[in-house]
């Protein structure tokens, strides 16, 4: 499968598109979209790829990966798939926004699926796997594709860190224990694709992460 990556405004974060170039098929990973411009890129994205969105997946429910689930599910009319222990957390979207600032009309998230460790999420002809990584989140997930080498890891490690386990619901020793487990496991060459910032590696994160060194 393919990746697409599009830097939002809403704390620097990162929304994927990911599809199968032979079906067309996609889905659309953490919507963090609040600015019209935002919107218009990702529907001219797909309408140039002649792409069919089939569902949109959350990494987690904090509301910078998932305030534009409400357009993209019904722009597209399509259902929305998260971990069921984020479930509190997208019921609190409208209290998140009145606490940052951001106006506008923002709505609570509806999912409509939930997730568990070893899901697969058919896209097409490609998987996405469901690796369930608390810590950053209860419901924190990362989503590995085992063929074409690579994973969406939302706020769970990041080029250099790992998600930050200070908010409602974190826990550092069991997000370290969940990379270390989980993740540092998959092969070196393995690309990830973060929640914010630039894209790295495995073997690179196993080797220089100073977070994840013994």
């Amino acid at each position: 499968m393919k990746v697409a990556r599009f830097g939002l405004t809403l704390f620097g974060v990162n929304c994927y598109v990911v599809w199968d170039p032979s079906t067309k098929e996609c889905a659309v990973i953490d919507p963090g979209i609040i600015e019209e411009k935002e919107r218009s890129a990702l529907k001219n994205f797909i309408a140039k790829n002649d792409l069919k969105v089939t569902n949109v997946i959350n990494t987690h429910l904090h509301i910078d990966h998932c305030i534009g689930n409400d357009f993209v599910t019904k722009e597209f009319g399509v259902p929305s798939m998260a971990h069921k222990a984020d479930a509190p957390l997208g019921k609190q979207i409208r209290q998140q926004a009145q606490m940052f600032g951001i106006p506008g009309e923002v709505n609570d998230v509806e999912v409509t699926t939930y997730l568990e460790e070893g899901d697969v999420i058919k896209i097409g002809n490609g998987a996405l796997e469901v690796i369930h990584v608390p810590g950053h989140s209860p419901g924190g997930i990362v989503l590995y594709d085992r063929k074409d080498g690579f994973l969406i890891s939302g706020d769970v490690l990041f080029q250099g860190s790992v998600g930050r386990s200070d908010l409602p619901g974190g826990n550092h020793q069991q997000l370290i224990e969940g990379i270390r487990n989980k993740l540092l496991t998959l092969p070196d060459n393995t690309d990830v694709f973060s929640g914010h910032g630039p894209a790295t590696t495995i073997g690179e994160e196993r080797l220089h992460n100073p977070f994840l060194q013994d």
